[in-house]
Formats: structure tokens, C-alpha cells, sequence
């Protein structure tokens, strides 16, 4: 009847509608380990150079190795999610991570840690990391975007301050191959079989919509707010093809490579330069755990500021974030002074970490259309090469000069490059998010 009050469900009718939740919850739990897997590389990193004795550059190369290896996996991620569906592909990750694990293991040459430690592990673990998961939520999330992608991927700052210290317990007690079988147990007993049972590809494969709003027939409580600025764009089916032909997508190229050489660079070499400069291998190991745990804070504040004030603001107040850890870290060689250590701890993870819970957006704001999933896979090979780079040029350059020095200055060049990038890419100028058009237009 028409003008009849529609009555309102009931808590229990609604519970399906947040199964997006669910998601964020899954995801949450497979990046905590799937990150804090890929990352222990800082820790195996001292005690694989003092067993093999191999120079910076060629053992940092392991976890370069492996992010080559991910850029061959990355292009067929979205599409492997679409076909057969998330639960399936993460547990086919888990497997895959957790045989280079037990593989590395029985490794005694550089070419067998390689293929096992660093393209199996490093190079696999991207399947159960940012990237599977950075397509997946954009899916279930329009108006909380950034907070639910922020929440699911804070996960890997829980993980690290967890599994951190206890690996490194692991490592000193009974060295760093015991570690790699503890790792590899958690993937197949936890990851594998969680994710087959409750990872979902999308809402409307359930009947529902995004953001819990309902089942898909019925209409939203509130009219959506108009988000896009530029029309013409938006309503652009846009392909991979047609996409690499614009000059936003190579602006984005280059914020999102920068962006990662900066992430990883100081990643892979942290726990060995702040063992170098005078710390403990437990204080080192710590701190790599609390970098994690402060970037709980980074990844949900800074994907819900990216909610409301725009990706680019909050894409630069993350940048900065590793612009004060670099600073930090160069001092660190002159003063070993605790406040330091905290301060790169703080800035590192609380701002920087920040950056993990922006890029799935942008790339679902920028550029949604039928050739979504193959454009997505175009970038996430961008995200693995500068994720290469950043720790194999890091370490290169150690070799020439004898310290990290040039290294730092070099990555704090990459900070603005990463920051211009973004900005030249302007998601402002083509969508808006919500909270930022509901402002507009009141």
C-alpha cells in the first residue's frame, strides 16, 4: 500500500546485513600472520647473514626476490578472487607460504633460499597480506571505506607485537629454522581453515549491500550523497588498457612505488641497523613488534581520516610519518638515545602504516569499471616492485659506503616523490568521499 509505514527490523533480521564485518574480522586474522610472516624477514635477516656470512646486498636480496616473485602473482589476484573466490585463493596462499617455510629450512645455498624463503614466502605471503584484501573490502564498504580497510589491516600490527617477540625467542634459543616450522604451523592450522570457512567475495553474492544497508531490493535509509565531481570520468568503463593511456594512472604509479621503496626499505634493514648502532637483538626484535602495534593506531586513524578529510591529506600526514622515522634513524648512528628509538617507533607505525589503508581506495575511486580487477593487478605489480627495491637499494648502498647513511637520504627523497605522485593523481578530483560531499553540501 502506498504510504504504509515500512516496519523496522529487528536486531536479529539485521545481523546478516553486517557480514561485511565478518570479512573485515577474517581479514584481520590473515594479515596478522600473513604480514608478520612476510616481515620476520628483519628478524631471520641477522642470523641467516651470520650462518651464510654472504655480503648485505645478496641476502637482502631474498626478500627483493620475493617481492619480483609477487609482481608475477599480483596481476592475477583480482582475478583469481572473482573466479574462485577469497576463501580459496587465501588458502591455496597459506599452503604456498607455509611449504617455503618448511623448504627454507633445508636450504644451504643462495639459490634454494631464494626460491623458498624468498618466492614462496616473501613473494607468496602477498596473496594473504595488503594487496588480496585492499580488493576484497572496497567491495563491502562505500561511506566507511578507509575505517574498515584501517581495521582489517591493523591486524598485521597485532600479529607483529605477538609473534615478534615469540619468534625471537624462538630464533635465540633454537635458532631461526625452529622459527620458520613455528610460522609455517600457524598458517595451516589458523589461516587455511578459517579463511575456507568464512571469507566471502562480495555483498551481493549474499543478497545484501554494501556498508550493511540491507538486502539489495530494499531501498537505504537515506538517499546517497552525490560523490562524483567529474562525470564524465566516473562513467568511464574503464579497461587496463584505456587506463595506462592516462597520465592520473602513471601519476598514482609513481606515488604508489615510492610509497612502498620507503615502507620496506627501512622494514627489511631495521632490526640489523639498530642492532649495528648499539641496541640489543631483543630491543631490536621489539621494536620491530611495537612498529606493528603502534601502526594499529596508524592503519584505522589514518583510513578514517582518509574518510573524511580526502586520500591525499591523509596520504601526506602518512608520508610524513616515515619523513620523521628516516630523520630519526640518521641521528640514531650519533646518539643511541632511548627517546629516539620511540620516536622512529611512534612515527614509523603510528603515521606510516597509515599508508596500507589508503591505496585499495584510491584505486577503486579512480578507476571502477568492468576492468577493475586487471587495473588493480596492474598497480599491485607497481606496490611489489618498489616493495623490491626499496630493501635491495637500501642494501646496495650499504655495501659501497659502509653504513645506511645514503640509504636514509635516498629514502627520504622517495617521501616526496611518493607524496607528489599522489597529489598530481587528485582521487579528489574525480570522487569525493562521503563525508567530505555531505560537508560540500550542507
Amino acid at each position: 500500500m502506498t504510504g504504509q509505514a515500512t516496519k523496522p527490523l529487528s536486531p536479529l533480521a539485521r545481523l546478516p546485513f553486517y557480514y561485511g564485518w565478518v570479512v573485515v574480522v577474517v581479514a584481520f586474522l590473515t594479515i596478522g600472520v600473513g604480514v608478520s610472516v612476510r616481515t620476520s624477514f628483519s628478524l631471520l635477516f641477522p642470523p641467516i647473514l651470520q650462518d651464510f656470512e654472504w655480503d648485505r646486498g645478496t641476502t637482502s636480496a631474498i626478500f627483493s626476490v620475493g617481492f619480483a616473485t609477487s609482481t608475477l602473482i599480483t596481476p592475477f589476484l583480482g582475478v583469481a578472487i572473482e573466479r574462485f573466490g577469497p576463501g580459496l585463493v587465501m588458502a591455496a596462499g597459506s599452503v604456498l607460504v607455509s611449504t617455503g617455510l618448511i623448504l627454507s629450512t633445508c636450504s644451504d645455498n643462495q639459490i634454494l633460499l631464494y626460491l623458498s624463503l624468498g618466492s614462496a614466502v616473501v613473494g607468496g605471503a602477498i596473496i594473504l597480506a595488503y594487496t588480496s584484501h585492499a580488493y576484497l573490502i572496497p567491495f563491502w564498504f562505500v561511506r566507511l571505506r578507509g575505517f574498515a580497510t584501517g581495521l582489517a589491516f591493523s591486524g598485521a600490527g597485532i600479529g607483529a607485537i605477538i609473534l615478534f617477540p615469540w619468534l625471537q625467542s624462538i630464533i635465540e634459543a633454537d635458532g631461526w629454522r625452529r622459527a620458520c616450522w613455528a610460522m609455517a604451523i600457524i598458517l595451516l592450522v589458523i589461516v587455511l581453515p578459517m579463511n575456507l570457512l568464512f571469507q566471502r567475495r562480495r555483498p551481493e553474492d549474499m543478497g545484501l549491500k554494501p556498508d550493511g544497508d540491507g538486502l539489495k531490493s530494499t531501498p537505504t535509509r537515506e538517499a546517497a550523497v552525490d560523490t562524483v565531481v567529474d562525470k564524465a570520468w566516473a562513467a568511464t568503463e574503464w579497461t587496463l588498457e584505456s587506463a595506462v593511456r592516462t597520465a592520473r594512472f602513471w601519476w598514482l604509479a609513481l606515488g604508489l612505488f615510492f610509497g612502498m621503496y620507503i615502507w620496506y626499505a627501512i622494514q627489511v634493514h631495521q632490526t640489523q641497523y639498530l642492532s649495528e648502532v648499539g641496541y640489543t637483538p631483543m630491543a631490536a626484535g621489539f621494536a620491530l613488534g611495537l612498529v606493528g602495534l603502534f601502526g594499529v593506531v596508524g592503519q584505522i586513524g589514518i583510513g578514517s581520516l582518509s574518510d573524511r578529510i580526502g586520500r591525499e591529506w591523509a596520504w601526506t600526514v602518512s608520508i610524513s610519518g616515515f619523513v620523521a622515522c628516516y630523520i630519526l634513524l640518521i641521528l640514531m648512528r650519533h646518539s643511541q638515545n632511548e627517546l629516539l628509538l620511540w620516536g622512529m617507533v611512534i612515527f614509523q607505525g603510528g603515521l606510516g602504516y597509515g599508508l596500507s589503508s589508503i591505496f585499495g581506495s584510491v584505486i577503486a575511486e579512480l578507476f571502477h569499471g568492468r576492468g577493475f580487477g586487471r587495473i588493480f593487478g596492474a598497480c599491485g605489480v607497481i606496490i611489489s616492485v618498489g616493495a623490491a627495491f626499496g630493501p635491495w637499494i637500501s642494501g646496495v648502498m650499504y655495501d659501497r659506503s659502509g653504513n645506511y647513511d645514503s640509504a636514509w637520504v635516498a629514502a627520504l627523497g622517495a617521501c616526496g616523490l611518493s607524496i607528489l605522485g599522489m597529489w598530481l593523481a587528485a582521487p579528489r578530483k574525480v570522487r569525493l568521499t562521503s563525508y567530505v560531499a555531505m560537508r560540500r553540501a550542507t
